[in-house]
């Protein structure tokens, strides 16, 4: 069965709540999903053993936040080329932290990326939490 690691940083648990639907969305297309903070990933082979990567920040100040700029640092060593990949993020004003996670994996480590980086406020507004679990669906459908 494939594996798909869900990584996030999150400081109020929006982007948090996030991950675990894009999770749900991986899991209901019956492919495993393993949902982990960016505080337990600690050197660049916890990143191995996986078929797709899913990276995640809140944007803060138009950034993301520095502990998931430590972990793109990390997996630039961790050979994902050509591995499936998605970035996501929560928001309050302009969401630029999934769309820096998604370029750097597309175009520094050449992975196949799903669709565009997924952007929300928060889980709960304007059908969040379909939006997220689609997302993980598209993921788990791109790992065919």
């Amino acid at each position: 069965m494939a594996k798909v690691l869900i990584v996030y940083a999150s400081r109020t648990g929006d982007t948090e709540k996030i991950a675990q639907l894009i999770a749900e969305g991986i899991r209901i297309s019956g492919v495993e999903a393993s949902v982990v903070p960016v505080k337990d990933i600690k050197k660049d082979t916890d990143l191995q053993g996986y078929d797709a990567y899913v990276f995640g920040s809140p944007t803060y100040h138009g950034e993301m936040l520095d502990k998931i700029k430590t972990l793109l640092f990390m997996a630039e060593k961790a050979g994902l080329k050509g591995k499936v990949g998605g970035a996501f993020g929560a928001f309050g004003w302009s969401g630029e932290a999934p769309d820096r996670i998604y370029g750097t994996m597309k175009n520094i480590f050449g992975m196949e990326m799903v669709g565009d980086p997924l952007r929300l406020k928060n889980a709960d507004l304007g059908g969040g939490i379909s939006m997220a679990q689609e997302y993980g669906k598209q993921i788990a459908q791109k790992l065919g």
